[in-house]
């Protein structure tokens, strides 16, 4: 096993793989390292002396400064190390894009094409509330139908929410326009859109915000206009599972596949295991004409020049500028500190400073260039990388990019987490010990890139791709098994 690694050669430490004890020496770049103090796994040692108030590099870029005289072979950490950033930074556009490393290699998945010329990877049927008062109403609706019909030949799901209603401006448009995606996403083979008809999102507008429909597989109900909501919904419920048995998988290209980066609860290794590999699947996917979308934008400051370099023009520069302005205005309109990150969690695992965090997060970005620049609740417009405005939040950034048309979102983790929204949600392990205490958490071990010194990348990557390909076949992912799936809206403003 690999018991140490530095990252980029510009690097000013090296990132623990295994814990090192005090007194140990290992050798880096030739160099004899006399490690000073314990440096538990994900942690960093320095590999130089370094001077109070010096820059401190990783991943070939700065990710702090040393809050007092740091000695080769000791920890780096938050006891001695702090940000280096500022509230707002200026930006130039300096394009730098690497050459793509992959090839078409014309593979194809089974999947569902929809009337609207959409691709699906589902085909269930949900129901979908326009407001929190009708969640219950929801649920027993679909309670009811799948005991008097134990063998639907569909999944049907019901997708709660405490919104809807007593929302003003931003924080209604938010909702309205995160249902509206959801009811015309295309892993849906039918939507049963549920109001009270008195919310604030009624199905009169939700239906002007939502356009063209195929109104054979979205149907509505207002519980307020009928005697008995709950025998209605049934009739409804019935007509859309009928119409999405008949649906069948056909051949397609990976090409129409829509794929989100998403992580949380990361530790040290997540930026040299599982970011990567979801960083180089990006790229693949990007070769064979799919689509991948990058949001956290919290947790893109510190980095975000990094992306900043590889705007395909100056028109999509400028959109990230405005991307990381806004979201900084966001936290300063409400009288909180931009840069409170990383988590408790994050330091456990060895996460020093935000841009250390941001550093290792847009890893998952891999390196192809970036197409566009999406809105929150903005749906894809061209193939490639795509930045989503989104918080950091693990199940709102989850939902808003399913919401934005990703049919599966990857989610790296490094402590772990049960969680999934409303498309498959797999969980990526940072580490081999998480993986094996938490089996039914995890669909694929990025660990084993430090257990083995053959593993890299470009080894590993095939086998992540297969099983991309099979949860897009209709594999199912640990949170689908486990039935864990929710959606969360982006909250902010008044509440009436």
């Amino acid at each position: 096993m690999k018991r140490w690694i530095k990252i980029h050669s510009k690097d000013d430490v090296a990132v623990a793989l295994d814990n090192l004890e005090k007194g140990e020496t290992v050798i880096v770049d030739t160099k004899a390292v006399l490690i000073k103090e314990e440096i538990p796994r994900g942690h960093k040692f320095a590999l130089k002396s370094i001077e109070e108030g010096a820059t401190i590099t990783k991943y070939g870029h700065t990710f702090g400064i040393a809050k007092e005289a740091i000695a080769l072979g000791e920890r780096v950490h938050v006891h001695n190390t702090r940000t280096s950033l500022g509230a707002h930074e200026s930006y130039a556009y300096n394009p730098s894009i690497p050459a793509p490393v992959f090839k078409n290699e014309n593979r194809t998945f089974m999947g569902y094409k929809r009337a609207t010329g959409e691709v699906g990877i589902r085909n269930e049927v949900w129901i979908i509330p326009t407001v929190g008062c009708v969640n219950g109403t929801a649920t027993s609706i679909m309670n009811s139908y799948r005991f008097s019909n134990p063998l639907t030949p569909v999944e049907i799901k019901v997708w709660t929410h405490p919104f809807g209603c007593s929302q003003l401006g931003e924080d209604h448009l938010n909702t309205q326009t995160i249902i509206a995606d959801m009811i015309k996403h295309p892993n849906a083979g039918g939507v049963l859109v549920l109001g009270l008809g008195c919310e604030n999102n009624h199905i009169s507008q939700l239906k002007e915000r939502l356009g063209e429909i195929d109104e054979t597989r979205i149907l509505f109900l207002e519980a307020q206009k009928v005697s008995n909501e709950i025998h209605e919904g049934i009739a409804l419920l019935d007509k859309l599972v009928k119409i999405a048995s008949g649906d069948q998988r056909i051949e397609l290209p990976l090409s129409a596949l829509n794929i989100g980066l998403k992580c949380g609860g990361s530790d040290g290794l997540s930026g040299i295991t599982a970011n990567p590999l979801v960083g180089i699947f990006s790229d693949y996917m990007v070769a064979q004409g799919a689509s991948t979308i990058l949001t956290e934008v919290p947790e893109m400051f510190g980095a975000e020049t990094v992306l900043m370099a590889r705007a395909r023009d100056k028109g999509v520069f400028d959109n990230i500028v405005n991307l990381i302005e806004d979201f900084k205005g966001y936290y300063e309109s409400h009288h909180q500190p931009i840069y409170e990150n990383p988590s408790p969690g994050n330091k456990e695992g060895g996460i020093t400073t935000l841009e250390d965090k941001s550093l290792g997060c847009i890893q998952k970005g891999g390196h192809s260039e970036i197409q566009d620049v999406l809105k929150y609740g903005e749906r894809l417009k061209v193939k490639g990388l795509s930045l989503l405005e989104g918080p950091g939040n693990d199940l709102v950034a989850s939902t808003a990019l399913a919401a934005s048309g990703c049919h599966m979102v990857l989610f790296t983790t490094g402590r772990g987490t049960p969680f999934g929204t409303f498309v498959p949600t797999l969980k990526i392990s940072s580490n081999s010990e998480l993986a094996n205490n938490k089996p039914h958490w995890i669909d694929f071990d990025a660990g084993k890139l430090l257990m083995d010194e053959v593993e890299t990348l470009e080894t590993v990557l095939p086998s992540f791709v297969d099983l991309i390909v099979e949860i897009a076949n209709g594999e199912k992912s640990k949170n689908e098994v486990s039935g864990y799936a929710e959606i969360a809206i982006f909250k902010t403003g008044v509440t009436l």
